[in-house]
């Protein structure tokens, strides 16, 4: 999978990572559908309780499956994208309300205890958007990848960051929230 800068909506910002406005014409934003915060009406948003009551049964083994083949055999269930090949820690902790909206590439590592996320819940609105991490991705410990993200080829995150707009392949990337740490190689 390459990053493209038509991907990222034609958005590079001056450090090299793309822009928040890049991920965010990814994400489909709707109004709370009543008068309280938007995740006061999760159920009908995400599919109902039972949905989301399945996802998150299937996500909590699978986050404590230390076998790789099972775990990525389970995420599939969820009508996640994941190769052969791809490697997510143990208390990983998927999207439980859109978790077929994850796409994880060959020989990528998403390492313990970081979340991906699919949705955002405001006040008013709530969004949604794709997560593609790419082929030869390494994603360190207790990371947070936010909707709408797409990580590139070969790029690493460093542990505890907060991904927030897309990276490019190659990049090493790290903090809260992103910044280079490295010139991208190529």
């Amino acid at each position: 999978m390459e990053l493209t800068h038509d991907q990222s909506a034609g958005a590079w910002g001056a450090d090299g990572l793309g822009t928040s406005w890049g991920r965010k014409a990814r994400l489909a934003i709707h109004r709370s559908p009543g008068p309280h915060n938007a995740l006061w009406y999760f159920s009908q948003v995400t599919g109902g309780y039972a949905r989301v009551a399945r996802n998150a049964a299937i996500i909590q083994l699978a986050r404590y499956t230390p076998s790789l083949r099972l775990k990525n055999t389970l995420y599939r269930l969820l009508g996640m994208r994941v190769a052969p090949h791809a490697s997510v820690g143990l208390m990983v902790m998927i999207d439980i309300f859109f978790p077929q909206d994850v796409t994880l590439g060959e020989d990528c590592v998403i390492g313990y205890s970081s979340t991906i996320l699919c949705h955002e819940f405001t006040r008013r609105e709530w969004r949604r958007g794709p997560v593609t991490v790419g082929r030869d991705v390494t994603i360190g410990a207790n990371c947070t990848v936010l909707p709408g993200v797409v990580i590139g080829d070969g790029a690493t995150v460093s542990a505890m960051s907060l991904v927030n707009r897309d990276v490019p392949p190659g990049a090493f990337v790290g903090g809260v929230p992103i910044r280079p740490l490295r010139e991208v190689k190529g």
